[in-house]
């Protein structure tokens, strides 16, 4: 084989993290590992949501071979150098696995590349790029006739997420031992004949969310715990936190929100000799575990329920079949900030910002709330699967909700199903591989 580049351009956590990652393990299947013949670059652009750490876990992909970070984007997309000048070979495919479209396009044609797209909704520039990967055949059929031959129904890359549930086995016992029974063992105590039930914690990654998500969360752990002791909680900690800035938010005296809940804290506790064996203890003496293994799919399918936040999570969680009841409390208006494009840049505008964080989020919850249809699955499925709470939410109301779901299985058993109708066929990724190995051959 002729020496190939594979160039990935993608941008926010939620791309670098269900695309990007399933992507390039999947090219490495296809090409082999010889980085010789085939290299593998990350370039990032600016995304309104990113953490800053996303150029640090896409170089922790062992198929990827160097990551150029968002801040450099535009000097390379301008004038096609990067920052440590990489050389580039003679032939290669960029693929687009985030971003703005018309950004493989200009890079394409400055590099001389073949260029790759996958479109989940939309796809544009259909003239220019050569061919496109589309979640499903609408997105196909709503283009021109003539390109029609440029595009494959590769479905849906966030259902990559379930091809890692296959690493479960059995119960939690077989798992890593969830520390609740390290620390306590009189928080998790439960009568004899009853199975534990874990239930996820998803309030976010960003303070915008996390500052109402983390005390309303542990609030509804209190209550469960206090209905049905044989439950257990976690929260899969996203990589771009760390666990002090976690626990902050479940401290009320430097996240005033949590008094709106009646939340009474939660201390971080980290075991001197096993740093991965942190968690947060609540006054009521709930523990939760804080999973810092990433991705944390295997753990997430042995979930009952989730509680999460609306966003790329309730994506994970409905290509992995997981129950989930989506939140969004609007007891803080101005603290809602977590917007996509630009109203997200114009609410963390100094001055500007809190006033139209406010006024945006007014404008939502008069108008758009009335879809109802906020979470992924729902939207997939154009109907309400997964329960949607918005509003000034209380624990005890969503606590009863969860303690109700668990005490009828079967209700959970029915989203479950309806989950897995929606959620399509796996090889989402592969498939992205087997075009890019065809755009090589011309």
């Amino acid at each position: 084989m002729t020496q190939v580049d594979i160039l990935i351009l993608s941008n926010g956590p939620g791309e670098v993290t269900t695309w990007v990652r399933p992507v390039v393990r999947a090219l490495r299947q296809q090409f082999g590992d010889d980085r010789n013949q085939v290299r593998i670059s990350v370039v990032l652009s600016p995304c309104s949501n990113a953490s800053g750490k996303e150029a640090a876990i896409a170089l922790s992909y062992p198929e990827v071979d160097r990551v150029q970070a968002a801040e450099h984007f535009w000097q390379f997309l301008l004038w096609g150098k990067t920052i440590d000048n990489w050389d580039w070979r003679s032939r290669g495919v960029v693929v687009f696995l985030g971003g703005d479209q018309i950004f493989p396009v200009v890079i394409g044609k400055k590099l001389g590349y073949r260029t790759v797209v996958y479109a989940e909704w939309e796809a544009r520039w259909h003239n220019w790029i050569d061919r496109f990967g589309v979640m499903k055949p609408e997105v196909a059929a709503r283009a021109p006739h003539k390109y029609a031959h440029k595009f494959t129904v590769v479905g849906d890359l966030m259902v990559e997420a379930n091809s890692h549930s296959s690493l479960v086995i059995g119960d939690l016992s077989n798992d890593k031992e969830l520390m609740t029974n390290d620390i306590d063992a009189s928080t998790t105590s439960h009568s004899v004949g009853q199975k534990t039930e874990l239930i996820g914690l998803l309030p976010g990654s960003k303070a915008a969310k996390l500052a109402q998500g983390v005390p309303l969360c542990l609030s509804i752990a209190e209550y469960v715990h206090a209905k049905r002791p044989q439950t257990k909680f976690v929260i899969p900690v996203a990589p771009t936190l760390d666990l002090q800035t976690l626990a902050s938010f479940a401290d009320p005296q430097r996240n005033s929100i949590a008094e709106i809940f009646g939340f009474g804290g939660a201390a971080l506790i980290v075991p001197e000799d096993d740093r991965d064996k942190a968690l947060l203890k609540t006054a009521k003496g709930v523990t939760v575990e804080l999973w810092q293994e990433n991705p944390a799919y295997h753990l997430l399918s042995q979930c009952c329920i989730c509680l999460t936040t609306v966003g790329a999570n309730t994506a994970e969680l409905g290509a992995l079949g997981v129950p989930m009841i989506v939140l969004l409390p609007t007891q803080q208006l101005d603290a809602m900030r977590a917007w996509d494009g630009l109203p997200g840049l114009l609410a963390n505008l100094p001055g500007v910002g809190t006033p139209f964080a406010n006024t945006i989020n007014w404008l939502f919850l008069r108008f758009v709330r009335r879809k109802g249809l906020l979470a992924w699955p729902n939207i997939w499925a154009q109907e309400e699967i997964v329960p949607e709470l918005m509003g000034k939410l209380q624990p005890p109301e969503i606590g009863e909700m969860v303690v109700e779901l668990l005490a009828h299985p079967e209700k959970l058993a029915d989203i479950r199903a309806k989950l897995r109708n929606i959620r399509g066929e796996s090889g989402a990724a592969l498939k992205i591989a087997q075009i890019v190995c065809e755009e090589m051959g011309k």
